[in-house]
């Protein structure tokens, strides 16, 4: 009789390996990706002088890039800096808007 665990064991593994290789990452990059991704929107709304922007937050191996539109130079500077300042972050790329420059 076979053992059915090992042939799903083995099923599970290819899957895995297939979706890690297909996005360029590791599982545990993609966890760290979006740890990293939370905290920094975390980070944004929870500061008053950028929170009711809509600022959007992608980050791929730990490189945060920010898009979005903001007020003023002073908004695009906090939140880069809020960025730059979570934990995980190895690079900020702005791709911020500034809406009246």
């Amino acid at each position: 009789m076979r053992n059915p665990w090992n042939l799903t064991s083995l099923v599970f593994a290819v899957v895995l390996a297939c979706a890690a290789a297909s996005c360029g990452k590791t599982v545990s990059d993609a966890v760290d990706d979006t740890t990293i991704t939370t905290r920094v929107k975390t980070a944004i709304l929870n500061d008053p002088a950028v929170s009711g922007h809509r600022i959007d937050v992608d980050t791929f191996k730990g490189v945060v890039t920010l898009s979005g539109q903001v007020k003023s130079e002073t908004e695009r500077e906090q939140a880069t800096a809020l960025a730059r300042a979570t934990s995980g972050v190895v690079e900020v790329k702005d791709a911020l808007i500034v809406e009246n420059p």
